[in-house]
């Protein structure tokens, strides 16, 4: 005796395929998609993030870490600020590592919900100028050396200083010591790491002026011109959401002498 099959082999086939289907999606990375390669461009700002520091530095320890929470190995291309900034604008890439918060990049820039690490943005000086300032006006005597493409702290832009623009913060350095410019306004950690490796029989010449401008925190920026690129984003937010709640990110943080 025989009984009627109400479903043919076709059909159990189709039911199979999309068991199968829906089981591989659990195990997935959230993101719904096959582990990818997110590519990002960066520069060089030691001791944040370089290409011959360890690990490339802490920010691309930790942009790694994230990503890999979610299932996406991550390359990172460096370049001058200015050149990596525009691309990364264009969508020549999915991000950038290490970005300021700035209006006017809104539109192209879109940044992760959470800071990877704080600049102390001030002025270097050398000790025989001994120069020193109660305002900002006390500075409109002086040239000031900044960095092509950096979003510079707003009261800056505001005071009216003469501000001489380089490719990078160890150009202005050097500048400083030439006496090509008075003061170099540049990330305080950054200063001690350049100062330290590349001035070693001159660093005693070089003065952190106090007060400090501003606090910048650093984000990480991806790229609105890139298909897909809120996923992107909510992916690496996610990622550093598991590094923070696993002690992950506390543990990177103190491996690369930072709190």
């Amino acid at each position: 005796m025989s009984f009627p099959c109400p479903v043919s082999p076709s059909e159990v086939f189709m039911m199979l395929r999309t068991l199968l289907l829906c089981t591989l999606a659990l195990w997935l990375p959230a993101s719904g998609a096959l582990a990818g390669v997110v590519r990002l461009v960066a520069t060089e700002y030691p001791p944040y993030y370089g290409a011959s520091l360890p690990e490339q530095g802490l920010l691309v320890a930790l942009t790694k870490a994230a990503f890999r929470q979610v299932g996406h190995d991550v390359t990172i291309e460096f370049q001058p600020w200015a050149r990596a900034l525009a691309e990364a604008e264009k969508g020549d890439h999915d991000g950038l590592i290490g970005i300021w918060r700035a209006s006017e990049r809104e539109k192209l820039i879109a940044y992760s919900a959470e800071a990877l690490a704080e600049n102390e943005i001030g002025f270097v000086g050398l000790k025989g100028r001994a120069i020193s300032y109660a305002s900002l006006d006390n500075l409109k005597p002086h040239t000031i050396g900044s960095v092509r493409g950096y979003s510079m702290p707003a009261v800056i832009t505001q005071a009216g200083l003469t501000i001489e623009l380089a490719n990078d913060d160890l150009s202005n350095l050097k500048k400083l010591l030439a006496g090509r410019i008075d003061l170099a306004l540049i990330d305080r950690g950054q200063a001690d790491h350049l100062i330290a490796g590349q001035f070693s029989e001159s660093r005693n010449l070089f003065a952190w002026i106090e007060p400090a401008v501003s606090r910048l925190p650093m984000f990480n920026g991806f790229s609105r011109a890139r298909p897909g690129y809120e996923r992107t984003v909510a992916d690496f937010d996610r990622g550093f959401e598991k590094l923070r709640n696993s002690g992950e990110l506390a543990a990177i943080r103190q491996k690369f002498g930072f709190r």
